[in-house]
């Protein structure tokens, strides 16, 4: 069986490589994803179905991890994404054309395990500020 660190660097691997397969694999097929917009996804074809959505909105998409901790079966992983917004993207309010424009935004990650796959990830990150990013929102004012 994968340390859970191994299956954590899989994980990333996947998605930085845009790997839909790979993401299959390392998903149970009851996996759950929980994020922002009180979006959550059953099984492992609607949580890939989320994945290939940021990688068809954003190309480019990238996470670069800042600090992983572990405990028993689960990970508590924080990073950055980032990427450029060049494809359509589908969110619970509607399809967002292509803007352009590149975006970055910090991430955290709650994982837990069953066996050698993800069985649940919660993922929470900043909606507004990658709303304001893409330009659909105004960017709060400077000092």
């Amino acid at each position: 069986m994968a340390t859970i660190q191994e299956l954590q660097q899989q994980s990333d691997d996947a998605f930085n490589a845009h790997d839909r397969a790979a993401c299959e694999a390392l998903c149970t097929t009851d996996a759950v994803l929980t994020a922002p917009g009180d979006m959550t996804f059953n099984g492992r074809q609607e949580v890939c179905d989320f994945l290939q959505s940021w990688w068809e909105a954003f190309p480019d998409a990238h996470t670069t991890v800042r600090e992983v901790l572990y405990s028993g079966d689960s990970y508590v992983e924080e990073g950055t994404f980032a990427g450029t917004h060049d494809g359509v993207f589908h969110t619970p309010m509607g399809d967002i054309p292509p803007t352009h424009r590149p975006v970055t935004g910090e991430y955290v990650s709650i994982v837990k395990r069953r066996g050698d796959a993800v069985a649940s990830q919660y993922l929470i990150f900043d909606r507004l500020q990658l709303l304001e990013q893409l330009g659909l929102v105004p960017a709060p004012a400077t000092a």
